[in-house]
């Protein structure tokens, strides 16, 4: 199974980068590619440059990692109770090349932050959302106050509890 995963998130200090890295370890027996959102940079996306630009080499590359994919994990970064914009300018642009973005593929999502909120409002978006433009979201899980929950020397989850619910949503994208 080819696992393509990534934060919605440019930061190179990603606490989202941390815990999607984290979970797909978990899996066994599975490719995974994790992307860097910062690979994939575009202009701000309107009709005007999209006029100008038609379609950005890009966010073709980006679709074209998605479609070898048999699965996607994405872990969102919460910004203002939003999807940070990084993340939902490639998904401007990638929209309007392709409306299902996500290829019908099955989808988990995570979301972290240093809040007890664990960025629950940006999750509960793409979950509602995402199932329009093609994921078949299996599964979901929200790591609240990253930096108490989650140990940055040793990358991993402090907690048994959460760390078990964690595998149990990870493990989802084989059903």
């Amino acid at each position: 199974m080819n696992i393509v995963a990534f934060a919605a998130s440019s930061s190179t200090k990603s606490i989202n980068k941390k815990l999607v890295t984290y979970a797909t370890g978990l899996l066994e027996n599975v490719s995974v590619e994790i992307l860097d959102l910062n690979d994939y940079e575009l202009p701000l996306f309107s009709q005007d440059r999209e006029e100008e630009l038609g379609q950005p080499r890009l966010a073709k590359d980006f679709l074209t990692k998605l479609n070898e994919a048999d699965a996607l994990i994405i872990s969102f970064a919460e910004h203002n109770g939003s999807y940070s914009a990084a993340y939902k300018n490639l998904f401007d642009w990638c929209s309007r090349i392709q409306q299902k973005v996500y290829q019908d593929k099955p989808v988990v999502l995570f979301a972290t932050s240093p809040g007890k909120g664990g960025a629950s409002n940006v999750l509960a978006q793409a979950t509602n959302s995402m199932p329009f433009f093609g994921a078949e979201v299996k599964g979901t899980f929200s790591l609240p106050s990253f930096y108490d929950n989650f140990d940055v020397e040793s990358n991993k989850i402090k907690s048994a509890e959460l760390g078990a619910a964690l595998l149990e949503v990870v493990s989802k994208i084989r059903s």
